[in-house]
């Protein structure tokens, strides 16, 4: 796998023209030129309820969910993913799609960004460290081992299903329970 561009792509849901708006105003911008002030409400559904969704709608799409992110003034981001890499279309697509199934679910947000995970993907699942085995990571341990937590290196598959990480000094045997975070170390 060689290298991909990071891509975004926002839709904005509550702009005036309701095509697509890249560069929209923000709801705060809205709001006070015309006079309105309501809150921005937070999403309406829960964080699991909500990647479900997500998951489900994109699914079929030949995408694959690698996070949701909520951020200031109703701002949700999505991260998607698929072997083939990402291009600018298809978080155009995914956007667009989102964004009918969020106004048929009655799901409250601000902005919506669709996302690649970019070069240094955040590895979540068991599913992750498999598919990314030869490729350099940085992951941190949720507990202590040998008096470290963080360790670099090549992930690989290791022995009774679990994953190793080949490191300066060692080989390091784990499972995705015991990883508090992990991301890919880009190679520039």
């Amino acid at each position: 796998m060689g290298l991909r561009a990071h891509f975004f792509f926002q839709i904005d849901i509550h702009a005036e023209n309701t095509g697509v708006n890249a560069r929209s105003r923000s709801r705060d911008e809205r709001t006070r030129e015309s006079g309105e002030f309501s809150e921005v409400r937070p999403v309406s559904m829960g964080a699991p309820d909500l990647h479900s969704l997500v998951e489900r709608t994109i699914g079929p799409l030949g995408y694959e969910l690698v996070d949701i992110e909520f951020g200031p003034r109703g701002l949700l981001r999505v991260f998607i993913d698929s072997t083939a890499g990402i291009q600018i279309e298809d978080c155009e697509a995914v956007s667009r799609q989102l964004s009918h199934v969020f106004t048929v679910d009655d799901i409250d947000y601000g902005r919506l960004e669709v996302s690649s995970p970019g070069l240094d993907r955040k590895l979540k699942s068991a599913v992750d460290f498999e598919r990314f085995a030869g490729f350099e990571a940085d992951l941190r341990l949720r507990e202590t081992l040998n008096g470290r937590r963080r360790f670099v290196g090549v992930l690989s598959q290791g022995q009774n299903g679990k994953f190793a990480l080949d490191y300066e000094g060692g080989r390091l045997e784990f499972t995705a329970d015991e990883v508090e975070r992990a991301r890919l170390v880009p190679k520039l």
